[in-house]
């Protein structure tokens, strides 16, 4: 790790300790001006209470049913919404038969769609799920429809040329020149679903970090609300993380950026000094031969050094 990143993680550090101290400071010294932090409990009031929830078994209980519900939904719509998504951006019979229907549907709120979960589903453990499946579902059709519209039909018409078919299009074109616009429908889809799961656990849900949290609000126990807000933020945090780190990883052939001072982007492959023939076609008489090609060079360290940068 470099010096560059090692001094980013501290910042970040530092910014998360001052927010976490300026909130002790308000609320311990019980200060009201326009903003009433005398009404909230202070950090080491939640830190105790915290310490106390995870001793017992209750908190495990509902962190593992928000869990399950958010990952059975998410990865509903994950596969759904990317199949449906390339389907209408491909096929003009598909657009014109579902495209009128989602596009009505899509405005609608997931978290109003509570009350036809209730009626639909038989318990409520279904209709959260459909809730969450509903609040992912959307963001990542958009984002595989429009990623897929944008590909250059270059690169298909290469593979047509090669003797490629429909499906080898599909799996050498098409889903992997998608793939960085399905991730951010991905990562946006993963929020999304957290805070309405959150907010239909509140609702009709028996158990989770929603409904625990909505307990403690009832029984007015404020410390115990912000365990469960902390634990909401968390959760969605190392999940949106998840997803962006897998992004990454699939997507690595892509080139990248790196922020610098001065308002800059580097590439993660710069040029280099000394050229390497790269082949160039010769139209006329169809033989190939070499030329220097400088925009294909880069330095390992240099390469391997602003990936690091990035992924910071």
């Amino acid at each position: 790790m470099t010096r560059h990143a090692l001094g980013r993680y501290a910042l970040r550090l530092v910014a998360l300790l001052t927010a976490l101290g300026l909130w002790q400071l308000l609320t311990a010294l019980d200060v009201d001006i326009w903003l009433r932090f005398s009404q909230f409990p202070t950090v080491t009031d939640v830190a105790h209470a915290f310490a106390g929830r995870l001793t017992g078994s209750d908190y495990w209980t509902d962190l593992t049913d928000s869990l399950t519900r958010i990952l059975s939904g998410f990865l509903l719509a994950a596969v759904l919404g990317v199949a449906v998504g390339v389907l209408v951006a491909r096929s003009r019979l598909a657009e014109d038969l579902l495209g009128p229907v989602l596009e009505v549907v899509r405005p609608i709120p997931a978290i109003a769609l509570v009350p036809v979960a209730i009626l639909l589903f038989p318990d409520n453990e279904q209709g959260i799920v459909f809730i969450t499946f509903t609040a992912a579902f959307f963001p990542v059709l958009v984002s595989t429809r429009h990623a897929v519209r944008a590909l250059t039909p270059v690169w298909e018409e290469a593979v047509r040329t090669m003797g490629g078919g429909r499906w080898r299009i599909l799996g050498a074109v098409v889903l992997p020149g998608a793939l960085p616009g399905i991730f951010g429908g991905l990562s946006v889809g993963i929020g999304v679903s957290w805070i309405c799961v959150i907010s239909a656990e509140m609702i009709s849900g028996q158990y989770g970090v929603g409904y625990r949290t909505w307990q403690d609000y009832t029984v007015v126990d404020y410390p115990g609300v912000f365990v469960g807000m902390v634990t909401i933020g968390v959760l969605g945090w190392v999940t949106s993380t998840a997803v962006e780190l897998l992004g990454r990883r699939l997507t690595r052939w892509l080139p990248r950026t790196s922020y610098v001072p001065g308002g800059r982007s580097r590439s993660a492959v710069l040029p280099a000094t000394a050229p390497v023939p790269g082949p160039v076609v010769d139209k006329a008489e169809g033989d190939s031969q070499y030329q220097p090609d400088a925009q294909q060079q880069g330095s390992g360290e240099t390469e391997q050094e602003a990936r690091d940068e990035h992924l910071v």
